[in-house]
């Protein structure tokens, strides 16, 4: 099964524009994502997919792999399914270009879920460390069913009226598509839902398909404020 990396990017972030050339300890944002994904050792192929040439050209400076997509997309999905149509592959690993520290064992446990032939479509969750992380709408909240497939995807906490820390899960945005999957999910109409809590996930539930929700105990770094780049500078830090 040949397994592709795509990594949207934009410099158009409403929260913290051009965040994607940013730099910790030196190293733009997206290049240290893109050689993450490549030092995991699980893609047959890593491309990075944006419709901007500053970003590409760093991706190409690096002998890196890219796709020149649309610049204008209705999110991160959408874009890398763009790319998709035009490059072989089987299994489509969608990283987010602001979370530079990736987990490897995480990624494997997502695609390994695919052995599963009923499983077309998966994403990691996690717990989180505090209440404060909860309340925060960066963080996105998803309740499962028994069965570990998606119900609602919210930036507010859900289940709502929950004391429990360990009631929340925080969904951690990767997503891992098979190639017919992904296509088919770029043909479907942003749902009312999706757009009202800006989640493309939430235009899969919408349209009846199941997402597999795979729990990691990774955590991760989500770089949407400043305040976050300087949170992920401290922690690369002291894991140099």
């Amino acid at each position: 099964m040949k397994t592709i990396a795509l990594i949207p990017a934009r410099l158009e972030s409403k929260r913290f524009p051009n965040k994607l050339v940013k730099k910790i300890n030196g190293i733009p944002i997206i290049l240290k994502t893109y050689r993450a994904a490549l030092e995991t050792n699980l893609f047959d192929e890593v491309y990075v997919v944006s419709g901007n040439d500053e970003i590409l050209e760093i991706i190409k400076d690096e002998g890196g792999l890219t796709f020149k997509s649309l610049k204008n997309h209705e999110s991160g999905t959408d874009r890398i399914a763009e790319a998709a149509v035009n490059i072989d592959h089987d299994l489509v690993v969608n990283l987010q270009g602001d979370e530079p520290f990736i987990n490897s064992s995480a990624i494997r446990d997502l695609i390994n879920s695919f052995k599963d032939t009923d499983v077309q479509i998966a994403s990691l969750m996690t717990k989180f460390l505090n209440l404060d992380e909860i309340l925060n709408p960066n963080n996105v909240k998803v309740i499962v069913d028994n069965h570990h497939n998606a119900i609602y995807f919210s930036r507010l906490p859900i289940p709502f009226g929950s004391k429990k820390i360990d009631d929340f899960n925080r969904h951690l945005g990767v997503y891992a598509f098979t190639r017919d999957a992904l296509i088919d999910f770029s043909n479907l109409k942003r749902s009312k839902l999706e757009i009202i809590e800006s989640l493309e996930g939430i235009r899969i539930i919408e349209n009846s398909k199941k997402i597999k929700m795979i729990s990691t105990s990774f955590h991760g770094i989500s770089i949407d404020t400043p305040e976050d780049l300087i949170k992920a500078e401290k922690f690369n830090l002291s894991n140099d």
